[in-house]
């Protein structure tokens, strides 16, 4: 007989892991075509978010007195699972920069190891989170129109990358429309967007100068927007029930939050920051008007109603883009293409 010792396993020794840099080229061309699968991972990520096996604190917003239309935002997380790993999201968002000719948003994902809590990753984050984003919205249209007649009609309000990657999701995963209407306060951006849409979409194209008929044509609207408060306002543009995806969180008036079933991903981090839905909790002094969360109506927690419209609300946890973020840090490691960079961490030894 074996010797005890053999049998049991000698504890792996803790080491430093090393540093790596993944690039925006790597990270796009890494996810490429993963549409069903990220909406897969976003979708389990929920449910380990659901059954408590992550931890999601609070955003941490960076304002300037200086710039009132810019804001950086920390977004903590860990995240359990196979996946097992912590770490930041820091994003920024400059609106100004539009007209710059630049983005608006830029971020970095760190990566922390799991065990020994030091950062082994950093990667661009616009393109993860553009794509958690985007794998979310697309989750949501098909968990929340499977009790009503599914949407052929879209409606785009705003114009920018998120809009670009909801529709590149969208279509990956198995929809298809017959109109597809677009509007956005700036004519150039809905025009660059019309011109996209004519490359990569069937069905008939309309941009439309007035908000108003965007919505009451499209049986699902999608709001992509920067604005910081409330600019639609009007119930009766809804009355046709669509499914609204409501991923800007601060385009829709109280009064239409109210006059919906409201479906948010986490429910203490979406009644914050004056989002629509914190408006109408403020508005009424309770959270009644709250159908329940996304992962409510995937385990059929949540039914919801066809008499109203259904408005996804949407405050994006940071535990999706750690998922994310690991995922293509997993796949280019395995394709052998990580970029580490050598001596990141110096002098560790504890006492030189």
């Amino acid at each position: 007989m074996s010797d005890m010792s053999e049998q049991i396993a000698a504890p792996q020794p803790i080491t430093v892991p090393p540093f790596a840099v993944i690039p925006g080229a790597q990270v796009q061309h890494t996810l490429q075509g993963q549409e069903r699968q990220i909406v897969d991972l976003v979708e389990a990520t929920y449910a380990l978010h659901a059954a408590g096996d992550s931890v999601n604190p609070p955003s941490y917003f960076l304002r300037f007195s200086d710039r009132p239309t810019a804001r950086i935002i920390a977004l903590p997380a860990s995240i359990g699972g196979e996946v097992r790993v912590d770490g930041l999201k820091w994003i920024s968002s400059f609106p100004e920069n539009v007209q710059a000719g630049i983005p608006r948003a830029s971020a970095v994902l760190i990566l922390n190891d799991h065990d020994t809590g030091y950062p082994f990753a950093c990667l661009e984050s616009s393109i993860i989170s553009a794509t958690r984003t985007a794998a979310m919205a697309a989750s949501a249209a098909d968990q929340l129109s499977r009790n009503r007649r599914r949407p052929t009609r879209v409606g785009f309000f705003g114009t920018g990358l998120i809009a670009r990657y909801i529709h590149t999701f969208l279509t990956a995963t198995g929809w298809s429309f017959d109109e597809i209407g677009v509007h956005d306060v700036s004519a150039d951006h809905a025009s660059g967007f019309h011109g996209y849409l004519q490359q990569t979409a069937a069905g008939r194209i309309t941009v439309h100068d007035d908000p108003e008929q965007l919505i009451r044509t499209s049986d699902l609207v999608v709001f992509a927007t920067v604005a910081g408060r409330p600019h639609v306002t009007d119930p009766a543009w809804f009355d046709h029930n669509p499914l609204v995806l409501h991923v800007s969180l601060r385009d829709l008036a109280p009064e239409i939050i109210l006059a919906s079933a409201n479906i948010v991903d986490d429910v203490d981090h979406c009644l914050k920051a004056d989002t629509s839905p914190h408006l109408a909790e403020q508005l009424t002094g309770n959270r009644d008007f709250l159908t329940g969360t996304l992962h409510d109506v995937m385990t059929a927690r949540a039914t919801l109603p066809t008499d109203r419209p259904v408005v996804f609300s949407p405050f994006g946890l940071g535990v999706l883009d750690l998922a994310v973020g690991k995922h293509v840090y997993d796949e280019v490691t395995r394709a052998g293409q990580l970029h580490v960079i050598d001596d990141f961490f110096h002098d560790l030894r504890r006492y030189g």
